[in-house]
């Protein structure tokens, strides 16, 4: 992510201190958890997207900041909720809150980086950022819940794993693009436009991160979490749509009853890979890449649409 690095390499600097601002708390437990999941925080990809929309759009303003911040918070309280929710241990392969603290802590720590973003938003009166990021949160509560419903019954189709998607992961994402957008021009047209490219993006991350459960490298989680979880990803959905009926019972029987016996586990990643699942699934994230890059050819050749371009690629192309 060169491209990106250099183009708004000085406003991501002065986002990290203007974060480390909102997390400046006087409670040591409090300090102590923040502080640590500060130090272990990922690639800042979010915030890369605001800064680069908002230029885009117009310019950075200190409302992209805010944005960025807000954005930010939001998205490290949802992960640590997910490791609880998962009883998740490792995080980008260092331990997670959930294993280091007693499980009230991180439930409590993500309550309070949530109230410290809406209060960020408010005290700003940045109503219209507020009302983008919080609608984000509801889909992706929606989601995840959705995501849930139907892992008991494992009776998710295509059209239903892409609702779940939309609203669990590529809503953040969107909302990031949408609010950069809007930071640097209270244009609505535009703040949706925003809003779809980013939901593109959102979906072709989604699906790379559920090839990754049917790989070989060494991405921070185990391989097969997600069938451990009874999560339906579009490379399982496609290998049961695909396969006959004694072969479909086996599979939706192993993801029920045996999602724990590492052996078992192995063979439905076996099967999913044999069947055409992957390549499938890696067409479907081209796809929706594309559709997210084919977004910008309205606007002219310039480092700042080379930088989003840049960081679409990345999305995509990521090996973690």
């Amino acid at each position: 992510m060169e491209l990106v690095k250099n183009l708004i390499g000085e406003e991501l600097d002065l986002f990290e201190k203007k974060f480390a601002s909102q997390t400046n708390v006087s409670n040591p437990l409090l300090k102590r958890v923040l502080r640590y999941i500060i130090k272990n925080k990922g690639k800042q990809m979010r915030p890369m997207f605001v800064f680069l929309c908002a230029k885009l759009s117009g310019g950075i303003t200190e409302q992209s900041y805010r944005a960025a911040s807000l954005i930010e918070l939001l998205h490290t309280a949802t992960l640590v909720h997910d490791d609880v929710v998962d009883n998740s241990m490792m995080r980008r392969n260092k331990f997670s809150i959930n294993a280091l603290w007693k499980i009230k802590i991180p439930v409590l720590v993500g309550d309070y980086m949530l109230s410290q973003g809406l209060l960020l938003s408010l005290e700003n009166d940045d109503y219209q950022i507020l009302k983008i990021t919080s609608r984000a949160v509801k889909e992706m509560s929606e989601g995840e819940l959705l995501q849930i419903e139907k892992a008991r019954r494992l009776d998710i189709q295509e059209d239903i794993y892409f609702d779940i998607i939309k609203s669990k992961t590529a809503s953040l994402l969107s909302a990031a693009c949408s609010a950069g957008a809007y930071s640097a021009k209270n244009d609505d047209d535009l703040t949706e436009y925003f809003r779809q490219f980013g939901e593109y993006v959102g979906i072709a991350f989604q699906i790379k991160d559920d090839l990754f459960d049917y790989g070989e490298a060494n991405i921070g989680k185990p391989t097969g979490i997600d069938i451990k979880e009874k999560k339906m990803t579009l490379p399982l959905i496609y290998a049961l749509q695909h396969a006959d009926s004694a072969t479909k019972r086996k599979i939706i029987y192993i993801v029920k009853n045996q999602n724990t016996d590492k052996q078992k586990v192995n063979e439905v990643i076996s099967h999913v890979r044999e069947s055409g699942g992957i390549e499938y699934a890696s067409e479907k994230m081209i796809y929706y890449k594309n559709k997210a890059l084919n977004m910008l050819d309205k606007y002219p050749d310039d480092p700042t649409k080379a930088a989003l371009i840049d960081l679409v690629n990345f999305v995509i192309d990521r090996k973690h």
